[in-house]
């Protein structure tokens, strides 16, 4: 898929699919479950090429060159795949997704994020009886660098749907994405790597988390600069990501949705991008931050709706590894929400 048909390639380069978002985190104690779902699932994700790049590594894009922390993350995604199944590297070999750098206002997100934030706030709040899931679908891909005999080159996650159901206590639950488990999925519920019920915080909420969170935003905002700390590519950036990940990949209330568009106006270096395209080609305009790697995170928005359509990483600036293979126009990441809504069962979809 061409994320953007009327504008041209970069030279050499194909489009296949907008490829998924991805942000950097640490690996706390604790995050045995989240990092379950989100390096399965968020392969959807980065372009760092190794930790030896990039220390942080983000969403979950697995690189074959990675220290041992990313190597413990594979290791994670081989033991809880059900047997049969690709790795996602086996999947990565289409062409590279490239599209226009859109035009960044570097003071319009405020006010647009005030748009948003209005519209947010009165959209329907959602609402699930007792036992039901919170039933999730995106699109998504991810480009990454592959080395094969000390040769790099750049490959493509094709793009693919992900399904993903979670109790609201968010105990239970399954995933279902094509390379990266079986055609029956895998199971999200279970103790953590210490043997403990895992705890819901802002790198992994549940449904009912989000309902603990406060609706303020500067109370928000300090809440998720106090955890996060010491996460991520600097505090903004990682700030940036947290609240994109809970806009994204969870289903806030119209409450505290518009409180996190309202926090993220206050994050420095946050702008207005004229023009993005999300993972199945649905054209808007975009809130940005560009990180210290020249990348730029955007979420996607309905230009006449301002419902939030997907997020996308975008090489801007630079090459964003010492290959130099990441070049301007390169889309590192895209994904777009296709329905989110409560479920009765595990597998049953709307």
């Amino acid at each position: 898929m061409n994320p953007d048909p009327n504008q041209p390639r970069t030279a050499n380069r194909h489009e296949t699919g907008d490829l998924p978002a991805i942000e950097e985190h640490d690996l706390p104690q604790g995050r045995h479950q989240f990092h379950k779902e989100r390096l399965m699932s968020q392969i959807h994700d980065d372009r760092r090429a190794t930790a030896r790049r990039n220390p942080f590594l983000r969403k979950a894009i697995l690189l074959p060159a990675a220290t041992a922390l990313a190597g413990a993350l594979a290791v994670g995604v081989l033991v809880f795949t059900p047997g049969g199944t690709q790795g996602p590297d086996d999947r990565a070999t289409g062409p590279v997704l490239t599209t226009r750098i859109g035009t960044v206002d570097a003071h319009g997100a405020p006010r647009l994020l005030d748009r948003i934030s209005l519209a947010a706030a009165e959209a329907d709040a959602p609402q699930g009886r007792a036992g039901q899931y919170v039933y999730i679908e995106t699109r998504s891909a991810s480009t990454h660098i592959r080395t094969d005999a000390n040769v790099s080159s750049l490959v493509t996650v094709p793009l693919h749907t992900r399904q993903s159901w979670k109790s609201p206590d968010g105990l239970k639950g399954w995933l279902i994405e094509p390379g990266t488990t079986g055609p029956e999925g895998m199971t999200l519920g279970g103790l953590d790597e210490l043997g403990n019920v895992p705890k819901p915080h802002l790198g992994a909420p549940s449904h009912d988390y989000l309902a603990s969170l406060p609706t303020d935003p500067d109370a928000l905002l300090r809440k998720i600069y106090e955890e996060t700390e010491g996460q991520g590519n600097g505090k903004d950036q990682q700030a940036f990501t947290t609240i994109g990940d809970l806009l994204g990949e969870s289903w806030p209330s119209p409450e505290l949705t518009a409180a996190l568009y309202r926090a993220a106006a206050k994050i420095p270096g946050v702008v207005l991008v004229d023009s993005a395209t999300d993972a199945v080609g649905r054209k808007g305009v975009a809130v940005a931050r560009l990180d210290e790697f020249g990348a730029r995170t955007e979420w996607i928005f309905d230009s006449k709706t301002l419902t939030l359509l997907g997020e996308r990483t975008v090489q801007v600036n630079g090459n964003g590894d010492e290959d130099g293979l990441i070049k301007p126009g390169t889309v590192i990441s895209t994904s777009a929400i296709m329905v989110r809504a409560f479920v009765d069962d595990i597998k049953v979809t709307p």
